[in-house]
């Protein structure tokens, strides 16, 4: 991995660790302004839902199969799977990461519920 590649892998990690995804203020330093997001559940969430009490799952999560593609100089696209290993559930997943003068933001999130590794 390149220094832009990690950077961008230990930003995806950050925002699957329990303490972060349970923390409004902790999620606040990783979500852009205009984050939105495709949930596994299909709905649309946005980032005003994380303002307040909408903690996500903590369970103990994985990524597998990471990989960033360049989108520009200030955005990057992310693709990886999660493994859920309290419930065992798989998710694909992509992001959309900007640059900011604050560092880099998620934009843009989607899960997909999996039945296998496809990434493989």
């Amino acid at each position: 991995m390149d220094t832009l590649e990690k950077e961008i892998y230990v930003l995806e990690c950050s925002h699957l660790k329990p303490d972060v995804r349970v923390s409004a203020q902790k999620l606040a330093k990783v979500l852009d302004d205009e984050f939105f997001e495709f949930g596994s559940s299909g709905g649309v969430i946005k980032r005003s839902n994380y303002n307040g009490d909408h903690a996500l799952n903590p369970d103990p999560m994985e990524i597998k199969f990471f990989t960033m593609h360049p989108l520009g100089p200030e955005a990057v696209l992310t693709t990886y799977q999660v493994h859920n290993h309290k419930t065992g559930r798989l998710t694909n997943r992509s992001s959309v990461w900007k640059k900011r003068q604050n560092g880099w933001k998620l934009f843009f999130h989607q899960g997909t519920v999996s039945n296998s590794e496809v990434f493989e």
